[in-house]
């Protein structure tokens, strides 16, 4: 099963671009699901079709779905926000503003990725195409699963020990009600199910592809996502550059956008050196539709696979030799000064910019020391050699 996620600054056609993989890929055969974890959903307008909150049939073997938030929020987080309710009732909040606060920020984000997690596990689609929200949001969404694990190791046990033993305690002294084992056991279980959807996405069978528009602003942050997915260990796979004028002829206004816009995609063939980077014309109107869409797609590939599995083994690989290991993590763009690095136990905590990764290091790597670490044409290397007795 292939899955591929569609990224990009707002307002750049991405969902466009989505839906047209999907379309495609469909047309040759294969059994496509197309999801959005965009809060604003905008698939139903790109097919120009009514989407229920269940996958609706399209086309032959093409289904789209846009995520009931509600649905998939009350199973998921139920035990978890009656808990918090019942605080903030002690605490004489309102109940209705106590709704309010218990929703979890970018919850329509997290819970599309569960029902992404689910149709995996089904093996009923040969692809899955996610129309990711804006960028910003989904590189906070993609780093979730790696953060929300850190809590799960390191403070979860500690506090469900605690609020075992003192229970009575803190209950009578407080007037606070303490979370029951339903409470811990959901968020042990979010986790685990969020654990298995960035397996999902950080497997061989999966990648992202970024979508951007031939604008110095979008460029730059397209970069940036390239640099921040790599470092949580997600695969770019291709580069589709969106709205791209066709020749101008006589018309010298035009001529001008030509000029501008070919300046910015030689930086994005630099850029993303590489990768394979497609361009999609600007039309005099959107496509809507399985036909248009699936056409629109048939031009920005041309005899390219979209579907092709990404190469190389991922951002994150290890080397062994006789002495010790060699880690590398793919970091697009970065230098040297840029990249803190530091070591805590069986963790390596690498931060870029104001994201943070941390690995969590096999076993083998775990029992050996850092002994050097550089950062050389867009890879940080860090050398690992055996502690000797």
């Amino acid at each position: 099963m292939r899955i591929l996620l569609f990224t990009g600054k707002g307002g750049v056609g991405k969902s466009t671009v989505a839906a047209g993989t999907s379309a495609l890929a469909a047309a040759s055969g294969l059994r496509t699901l197309v999801l959005s974890t965009d809060a604003a959903h905008s698939l139903a307008d790109a097919f120009g079709a009514a989407v229920g909150s269940e996958p609706t049939k399209v086309a032959e073997n093409l289904f789209v779905q846009q995520v009931d938030a509600q649905l998939r929020f009350e199973q998921s987080w139920a035990d978890i926000q009656g808990y918090m309710l019942s605080v903030l009732d002690v605490a004489g909040v309102d109940r209705v503003a106590a709704e309010e606060l218990t929703v979890i920020p970018g919850a329509e984000e997290v819970l599309a990725l569960l029902e992404l997690r689910l149709h995996a596990l089904s093996g009923k689609w040969d692809v899955i195409v996610v129309d990711c929200a804006p960028t910003a949001e989904t590189l906070r969404l993609l780093a979730l699963p790696e953060a929300l694990g850190w809590y799960m190791k390191r403070v979860l046990p500690v506090e469900r020990r605690v609020v075992k033993a003192l229970k009575p305690v803190l209950t009578r002294a407080a007037g606070v009600p303490m979370p029951e084992d339903t409470v811990f056991d959901a968020v042990e279980r979010l986790h685990q199910e969020l654990d298995e959807v960035q397996e999902l996405l950080s497997g061989p069978n999966a990648s992202v592809r970024l979508v951007l528009t031939p604008e110095n602003v979008v460029l730059a942050e397209a970069r940036r996502s390239f640099t921040t997915l790599s470092l949580f260990g997600y695969t770019v796979d291709g580069v589709v550059a969106n709205r791209v004028f066709p020749e101008a002829g006589d018309d010298e206004w035009r001529a001008g956008w030509v000029a501008a816009q070919r300046g910015v995609l030689k930086d994005v063939d630099e850029s993303f050196a590489g990768l394979p980077v497609w361009r999609s014309v600007y039309r005099p109107a959107e496509p809507v539709g399985v036909a248009a869409l699936t056409e629109m797609a048939r031009e920005v590939y041309g005899g390219h696979d979209p579907l092709a599995a990404p190469a190389g083994g991922g951002p994150l690989r290890i080397t062994r030799s006789a002495t010790g290991s060699v880690m590398r993590l793919t970091l697009p763009f970065v230098r040297k000064a840029e990249v803190d690095l530091a070591r805590n136990g069986d963790e390596l905590v690498v931060t870029v910019g104001s994201y943070r990764r941390l690995l969590t290091l096999p076993s083998g790597l775990a029992r050996q020391k850092v002994t050097a670490a550089r950062v050389d044409e867009g890879e940080l290397q860090v050398k690992f050699e055996e502690v000797r007795a």
